[in-house]
């Protein structure tokens, strides 16, 4: 699928000038600063330096106070406490986080994640009946509850509060519990909107902290799961979540907990741990064990204290885990046969899939490979209860959750934020939801929007790419959404004459300007032996690219990531 370049032209050239004056870097950096927002010298320092001391206090948030004041009173009365969590990575690391913490200062607590195939997303009616019968007095619900407004309701009516931890947007009506933290809420005032579900739980144990005289160097014990909910949620990188990414990574490359380093040694990599192997390599094994069986056992493994017995669970996870690639690879093939075959789906702004067989824990899985070969927004449905459950993906710039919402009149339950959504419906209302989706997309939707982009920062010559730049490029982590890994552009590259096909179809090549013959960088393309020759003609070529590290035999060189191609313009 071919790609449109977007590369990013700055607006205001004074700022950048100014920056680049007050920072003595050169232009490069400069730009790639602004184009993240970050235009002064004390933003940079922030940027480069995150401290514990940039993190807000947890008491601007709305509900904090009766929250902190509700839990010490549980202490108080020896009450029951539950910690409630969604089932993907978010929740889970959540979850774990706010258990492990309070149980060393309330007695009696436990845990409780819900079956994503009897339960379903978020607060359950069973999850309040298994509170009240086992006299617990107050659950903690975390990356969950913003919309559980009949929940509450039957919770209140059991006399089991709620304090709701959640980061999604809320509906019009906010649930009545005992208090609810959620900065998304307009009208709370909290600085930061983008933390995640487990963020949330960490401004809990911090403000718990705080009103304890406790000291907050225990929280930041927490920052590996808070991290890895980070990057799995894919959230935006910025700000809070920047500090609490920064330390959360040096947690883990230093002494990650049994859990965590169980899962990271079955990967056998010697690399230091950075978002990318948290959303690829940790993120996917702990959602296995809810994707295919029960996420308490993510639960069990994030909490455990004991290598040996961390080292077992994580095999089994680790287990899981292979059979959900089997069950992902299978089921994106039938999706993608049916969809081969059908005539139509060329007029179409959106697909909608149901097909009851399929299994449950994949199917947001899916539906994002779907994107990946037909860019349109996509939702996955199978059958679970009697009734039409799925997920939704979109693509860029393109608000899914609204149009779902647009049809909200054809569903019994829907959540998510803009990329992402989770909705369930009548089996006998699928056709209808198909229809009206796509209606809504087509009339919201642009023909820009559904052209895949890649979006570059800047055009660079070959000479500008230095080791001070690479150094100082690598101080641009971690990297996430809103501060993605920085992208750039050459024109009228050629090959050396060194360049090769290696593995199944990767180009290995040696790249070039004529403007400076000598400045030569070695270069993968993936997946991209198709253009071999290209290179072999001498056609000039330009290139999107990330640069990157290599080593080999001890020794580390400058590498050209190269993510697109195409023929110079003359």
């Amino acid at each position: 699928m071919e790609k449109q370049w977007k590369i990013f032209e700055t607006t205001d050239a004074a700022s950048v000038n100014k920056l680049q004056q007050e920072l003595s870097v050169d232009r490069i950096i400069a730009g790639l600063l602004c184009h993240r927002g970050i235009n002064t010298f004390e933003a940079s320092r922030a940027f480069f330096r995150p401290e514990y001391m940039q993190l807000h206090d947890p008491f601007l948030m709305k509900g904090m106070n009766t929250a902190i004041d509700r839990i010490n009173e549980a202490i108080s009365k020896d009450q029951k406490i539950l910690i409630y969590g969604d089932y993907d990575v978010d929740g889970t690391t959540a979850v774990s986080l706010v258990y492990s913490f309070l149980k060393k200062y309330i007695k009696q607590i436990d845990y409780y994640i819900p079956d994503r195939y009897k339960e379903g997303y978020g607060i359950s009616f069973a999850g309040i009946d298994f509170a009240a019968e086992n006299n617990f007095s107050l659950i903690i619900a975390l990356d969950c509850g913003i919309k559980a407004v009949d929940k509450i309701a039957y919770a209140n009516t059991k006399k089991v509060d709620f304090i709701i931890c959640d980061h999604h947007l809320p509906g019009e009506e906010i649930p009545a519990a005992l208090a609810v933290l959620d900065p998304k809420q307009s009208d709370c005032h909290y600085p930061y909107k983008e933390l995640s579900g487990a963020g949330i739980g960490f401004k809990l144990i911090e403000a718990f902290s705080i009103k304890n005289i406790l000291p907050l160097e225990e929280c930041y014990g927490y920052l590996d799961l808070v991290v890895t909910s980070i990057a799995a949620d894919i959230v935006p990188i910025t700000g809070e979540n920047r500090v609490l990414a920064h330390h959360g990574l040096k947690f883990l490359n230093s002494n990650p907990r049994p859990g965590i380093k169980a899962l990271l040694n079955l990967n056998q990599s010697r690399q230091a741990v950075n978002i990318s192997s948290l959303v690829f390599v940790l993120g996917p094994r702990i959602n296995a064990a809810g994707r295919i069986e029960h996420a308490r056992k993510s639960v069990e493994l994030l909490i455990c204290e004991d290598q040996e017995v961390a080292d077992t669970l994580a095999l089994a996870i680790n287990d899981t885990n292979t059979q959900r690639k089997d069950l992902d690879m299978g089921t994106t093939q039938e999706a993608l046969a049916f969809l081969d075959a059908q005539e139509f789906l060329s007029q179409k702004n959106s697909i909608v899939l149901f097909n009851p067989t399929w299994h449950k824990g994949v199917i947001g899985i899916v539906a994002s490979r779907l994107i990946e070969k037909y860019y349109r927004p996509t939702i996955v449905l199978t059958e679970s209860d009697g009734k039409a459950t799925g997920s939704a993906r979109s693509v860029k710039e393109y608000d899914v959750y609204s149009a779902i919402e647009k049809c909200s009149d054809l569903l019994e339950q829907f959540g998510g934020h803009k990329f992402a959504a989770g909705l369930t419906l009548k089996k006998e209302n699928v056709e209808a939801f198909q229809n009206k989706f796509e209606s809504v997309v087509s009339a919201s939707i642009t023909k820009d929007q559904l052209i895949p982009k890649i979006e570059i920062d800047t055009e660079i010559e070959f000479h500008e790419i230095t080791d001070k730049l690479v150094r100082i490029l690598k101080q641009f982590a971690p990297h996430g959404p809103e501060n993605m890994t920085p992208t750039f552009c050459a024109r009228n590259v050629f090959d050396t004459g060194w360049g090769r096909i290696v593995g199944t179809n990767h180009l290995k090549l040696e790249l070039f300007q004529k403007s400076n013959p000598n400045i030569r960088f070695q270069a993968i393309a993936y997946d991209k032996g198709d253009f071999s020759n290209f290179f072999q003609r001498k056609t000039p070529m330009d290139i999107v690219f990330k640069i990157q590290e290599n080593e080999f035999k001890g020794v580390t060189s400058i590498q050209l990531l190269i993510e697109d191609m195409r023929v110079s313009e003359k």
